[in-house]
């Protein structure tokens, strides 16, 4: 679409006087890295290298992690700063640049997108906080089938309460505001993340028979890079566990100042994104090896493996409370990412006020999650998000910000605060491999049945 003289440069792209802000940097990052930190990391991510050919599938991954972190987070950060608000008010100012209307409509995608998610994902944090309370007192840990324990969790209302106080304590913090609630939750909470998950590493390390999971986890089968599966899912992988849906980053970069570095911002969550989810493979899969379970179990690998590799272990109970607090953190924390898109709109769109839009954001949380309360159920509904919204709202706000508000626009707002000039990568980067990227797990996605 490129550059435009016919831009209107007169729409007023300056935040609001009484909008929240991040207090610093610091804070910024770590709410992004938590925002990206969750199950994709730690539930997800040792299966599929154990699935696809061990450090065999770490290459493709590390590729699209370096082309995604430096051109989709980027851009997700910059188009919300540069607009100063969320994705429907983001959309409607790209599209007034070109003389054109309705940029809202298109902008509820990734916020619908992101409302979708933390519904369902609403669930699965209040299944982790049953887990947690579990081994707490033990009931975890005594129950003789962890297949069972989990299925009475997991079924029909099976964890009802659990689900409400998890939304519960979600948004106590979310009332608080960004500075005051995201902010400072996420300085305690992702730091600790890393440290619980260095802890339990450390411990899975001296356990005999850990020396296999590690030469599945690090010796790579170079057969599997042939096979465009291993591609696939690296792709999908890197994608979705970077946060790209054009919504939660877009809002988290709305809160940021102009002086400070996009670049280095999306650098450190990239990499602090990747040591998250390779902890998580060197606490799971020696620790499943040791115990001569299945690495590729799947979905049921955090649920009932680990438990059940807990049982058996020295001091079980302890490390799985280490283990399920660790999750916990990395669950709250991206659930309070993906509701602040739809809080940000209300906040924007009608001028609620933050607790307003907060409780109006909770009580419709609660009663749409209530019908998700069913594992089959749940897991139709996540399929649907993800594959068909998520994805798609990523593209939008890639080409809003790269196409729409055109080359020399966005360019101007990544090099804002910047410490070194953007190279002549930029633009082939972000308008064409990134574009081309998303347009790419979008249709696999679907052809697919998801790729993530």
């Amino acid at each position: 679409m490129g550059d435009n003289n016919h831009e209107k440069n007169n729409i007023d792209m300056s935040t609001d006087i009484s909008r929240d802000a991040f207090s610093s940097k610091f804070g910024f990052i770590l709410a992004c890295i938590g925002s990206a930190v969750g199950m994709g990391n730690i539930w997800m991510f040792p299966y599929r290298v154990g699935q696809l050919g061990g450090a065999a599938f770490l290459v493709p991954y590390f590729i699209f992690v370096i082309l995604l972190g430096f051109t989709g987070v980027i851009g997700e950060m910059s188009f919300g700063r540069a607009m100063g608000t969320g994705p429907l008010g983001a959309f409607k100012k790209a599209l007034e640049r070109r003389g054109k209307k309705h940029g809202d409509i298109i902008g509820l995608i990734p916020v619908i997108g992101s409302l979708g998610i933390a519904i369902g994902y609403s669930v699965v944090v209040g299944w982790i906080l049953k887990f947690t309370a579990g081994a707490i007192t033990g009931s975890m840990i005594n129950a003789s089938d962890s297949g069972a324990y989990f299925g009475a969790i997991a079924g029909k209302m099976g964890s009802l309460n659990w689900h409400m106080l998890g939304l519960a304590l979600t948004f106590i913090v979310m009332v608080a505001g960004v500075s005051n609630g995201i902010e400072k939750v996420n300085k305690v909470m992702m730091p600790a993340f890393f440290v619980l998950f260095l802890i339990l590493a450390i411990r899975v390390a001296v356990l005999p028979g850990a020396m296999k999971g590690y030469r599945y986890l690090f010796i790579p089968r170079w057969e599997f890079l042939v096979n465009p599966k291993t591609w696939v899912y690296a792709l999908g992988q890197a994608f979705f566990s970077l946060s790209l849906a054009g919504s939660g980053t877009v809002v988290y970069g709305s809160y940021l100042k102009k002086s400070e570095d996009v670049v280095e911002s999306a650098k450190y969550v990239a990499v602090f994104d990747t040591i998250a989810a390779m902890l998580a493979a060197l606490v799971i899969i020696p620790s499943v090896f040791a115990f001569g379970m299945d690495p590729a179990a799947g979905p049921p690998l955090m649920f009932i493996t680990m438990p059940s590799v807990f049982k058996q272990m020295p001091m079980g109970q302890l490390f799985s409370i280490i283990f399920f607090i660790a999750v916990l953190f990395a669950g709250v924390t991206s659930l309070m990412n993906l509701f602040e898109t739809p809080i940000e709109t209300l906040q924007a769109r009608f001028k609620l006020s933050r607790k307003t839009s907060v409780i109006t954001i909770a009580l419709f949380g609660a009663i749409a999650g209530i019908a998700l309360e069913d594992a089959n159920k749940l897991g139709v509904w996540m399929d649907v998000i993800s594959i068909y919204v998520i994805p798609l709202g990523a593209l939008l706000a890639a080409i809003m910000f790269y196409w729409v508000c055109g080359a020399k626009f966005a360019r101007e707002q990544v090099q804002l605060g910047c410490k070194k000039e953007l190279g002549t990568w930029f633009e082939p980067m972000t308008r064409y491999v990134f574009c081309g990227l998303t347009i790419t797990v979008y249709i696999l996605g679907i052809f697919f049945g998801g790729i993530g």
